[in-house]
């Protein structure tokens, strides 16, 4: 067993146990999973790019409970769909490789839209 069945295991019995599965319609974790996006990105509102990658320990603390939370809701919601996360990631990477080919992109931020078939 892989250690995300083995979280998806530990989340759903900690969801069963408070009967909460009720309210985790994909909507819902779709919801959750923002406001929880919300919470992370309030630690590092307002600070430079100097700021945001030197944190203390404490807020660092802090930060890893907010990305906790967000993979929880994703793990769950890949559950609730029946979408095995590793095998989507793998696939979505392929896909990746190819809008964005690494000899056209490298050092750009550009969306793949911006330079795609140009030379």
């Amino acid at each position: 067993m892989s250690e995300f069945d083995d979280l998806k295991q530990k989340i759903s019995k900690f969801v069963d146990d408070r009967d909460w599965d009720q309210y985790h319609t994909p909507k819902n974790l779709c919801m959750a999973l923002i406001a929880e996006c919300g919470e992370l990105v309030e630690h590092f509102q307002w600070l430079s790019e100097e700021q945001s990658a030197e944190l203390s320990s404490e807020k660092l603390e802090e930060v890893s409970h907010e990305i906790a939370d967000v993979f929880v809701y994703l793990l769950r919601l890949s559950d609730k769909l029946g979408i095995d996360l590793v095998e989507a990631v793998n696939r979505k990477m392929l896909l990746n490789e190819a809008k964005y080919p690494a000899d056209q992109v490298r050092g750009s931020a550009k969306k793949y839209t911006e330079y795609k078939n140009r030379s």
